[in-house]
């Protein structure tokens, strides 16, 4: 899961390991039209989500050594992944650098194994129950020179299975269908025992699901699981190691590390730089930065391909805009006012804004899980993505809040909301302009409170300190696995706090579903239950476009791949 304000991660895609492997058509059922950039027609398609743009070569292909400068949009406070209050884009991306993954995804989000840690995994069936053996690599080191054994494996385990809430895991999905895990044939090698069948399994220790392993000696107890990587980055076990953080420079400096033990790393060093991200582009422009995540934002595509030396990059991953709602506020506990708001709101005006000069299909999104021109989406809503402030209206009176002037009240309060944007993220400054207005029709009254990149998710959506809250999902390659924290009732980053055991049992079919129209179906029934408990609304899908120095290759718009650090350099 990934969260941006930019992004929280999650959203399915496609079986493997939200594999997104799915095609996309040119339109999905229910979907809104309009026209794309440029005055496109609306046939303007997003890439498929098999597709990738990195500027791929060989490392024969690359020069050694060079520096790649990176933005991200916020300097952390936590800094592992796996910790409910660490999943942000810009942790991960810092982390995954430095961190193991036992697999690599692909453009199509199939899974192999990642040599430099692992020898081996499979599963297999033993006593009519399913057993996941993970071979380690044994030249595998922690940057402490501990050796990665059974021993880390367990110890995230007994971290992340939702036995003790003391540990506030971003997600116990997985983990907490494991009885055991016990040492196989020695120490590098871990035996994990299912209660029950788990799919998805090789989402566990994942870097392409935001989920790495992290050492035995950090996670051990709750006080090192919540604070080893508070303001710190103590030990790594990766191509590159930390060589500064700089909080007052907003800079977090990677090197090579000469202990890894893979390919060697053909860079020098990485600078991930948190900015304000309407800012990146232009320090893009003035050759101050070598990659960064543009997104929807139309200026910044402009400046990009007006740069010289530079390429934009482009992908349609299973990312998408969409509205929070707090369930637990005093004003949207009911559900029926929560989806008398998602009624009140025309996602069409608000995808034509923010999308406009863009060359990307104008497309509402009427589904929790899956991006809507894939081939296994449809709309579950029951008319609750339709825009009818009508309906609205009568929804809002039915729940007692009644229309007094302009504003509506109940037992003497105001529909006042908080919607709650960051600093400097154009899409969601112009989606809170536009709801409010929207809002407004219906006489709820809306007071934006704009929050620095910093604060955002530390001070506020984390907290749950908001009744509205406007970020973007990105997915990963694991359907069932990768959203189940976003929406199941207890889940590490349901920020709504909205949920019903019908979603929760919803997400269990699809988790233990052994092929891909059991896992889709099970799918759509889960996001059938989320639009009745009206927690969260998609608006659309999330162009992935980056800007990056033209020769800088195998890196850029990942889809549902990931980085092989190693192998990102730049052309000889």
């Amino acid at each position: 899961m990934g969260r941006h304000p930019y992004r929280r991660t999650a959203l399915l895609a496609g079986l493997t390991a939200l594999s997104l492997s799915l095609t996309l058509c040119s339109c999905g059922p229910g979907s809104g039209s309009g026209a794309g950039a440029r005055g496109l027609p609306s046939a303007v398609e997003s890439p498929k989500l098999t597709a990738v743009d990195i500027n791929p070569h060989d490392r024969a292909e690359l020069r050694q050594g060079g520096t790649l400068r990176m933005a991200i949009p916020q300097y952390s406070s936590q800094w592992s992944p796996i910790q409910t209050d660490g999943g942000e884009t810009s942790t991960i991306a810092v982390m995954k650098p430095l961190l193991p993954t036992f697999f690599r995804s692909d453009a199509a989000g199939t899974q192999t194994p990642n040599p430099a840690y692992l020898q081996d995994a499979h599963a297999e069936q033993r006593d009519g129950r399913q057993v996941v053996v993970w071979t380690l690599n044994p030249k595998a080191r922690w940057s402490d020179g501990t050796p990665i054994t059974w021993r880390d494996i367990e110890a995230n385990w007994r971290a992340l299975n939702g036995k003790d809430p003391a540990y506030r895991a971003a997600s116990s999905t997985g983990f907490e269908q494991v009885s055991a895990v016990e040492r196989g044939k020695d120490d590098y090698q871990a035996v994990m025992v299912f209660e029950r069948p788990y799919s998805e399994w090789q989402s566990m220790f994942n870097g392409a699901a935001n989920a790495p392993l992290l050492p035995a000696s950090k996670v051990a107890t709750p006080e090192l699981f919540n604070t080893a990587y508070l303001e710190a980055i103590p030990v790594t076990a990766g191509p590159f190691k930390v060589e500064r953080m700089d909080r007052a420079a907003q800079t977090v400096t990677l090197v090579a590390d000469p202990a890894w033990w893979g390919d060697r790393p053909l860079l020098d060093r990485i600078v991930f730089r948190a900015m304000v991200p309407n800012t990146m582009a232009a320090a893009f422009n003035k050759g101050e930065l070598d990659l960064f995540n543009n997104g929807p934002d139309v200026a910044g595509y402009q400046l990009i391909r007006s740069t010289p030396g530079a390429a934009v990059r482009r992908a349609g991953g299973p990312d998408f805009r969409q509205f929070t709602l707090n369930s637990r506020s005093p004003a949207l506990t009911d559900p029926v006012v929560r989806q008398a708001l998602f009624q009140a709101i025309n996602r069409d005006t608000i995808a034509r804004s923010d999308l406009a000069g863009l060359d990307w299909p104008t497309v509402t999104l009427n589904n929790h899980l899956l991006v809507a021109n894939q081939n296994a989406y449809r709309d579950n809503s029951l008319g609750l993505s339709r825009y009818d402030p009508a309906e609205a209206a009568r929804k809002l009176d039915g729940a007692g809040w009644k229309l007094d002037g302009d504003v509506r009240r109940k037992d003497g309060r105001e529909l006042n909301l908080r919607m709650v944007i960051p600093a400097g993220v154009t899409q969601a400054q112009n989606e809170a302009t536009v709801a409010t207005g929207m809002l407004k029709e219906v006489g709820v009254k809306v007071t934006t409170v704009t929050a620095s990149p910093n604060e955002f998710f530390d001070k506020y959506v984390n907290r749950r300190d908001f009744d509205i809250a406007a970020y973007s999902l990105f997915g990963t390659p694991f359907p069932a696995s990768g959203n189940r924290t976003n929406f199941a009732t207890n889940g590490g980053t349901n920020h709504s706090q909205a949920g019903s055991p019908a979603v929760d049992a919803a997400f269990d079919r699809a988790a233990a579903a052994t092929d891909a129209a059991g896992t889709f179906e099970a799918i759509n029934q889960a996001d059938g239950e989320l639009w009745k408990v009206a927690g969260m609304l998609p608006l659309y899908q999330r162009p992935q476009l980056f800007g990056a120095r033209a020769d800088l290759a195998n890196i850029g718009a990942q889809g549902l791949s990931d980085i092989v650090w190693e192998n990102v350099g730049y052309q000889k």
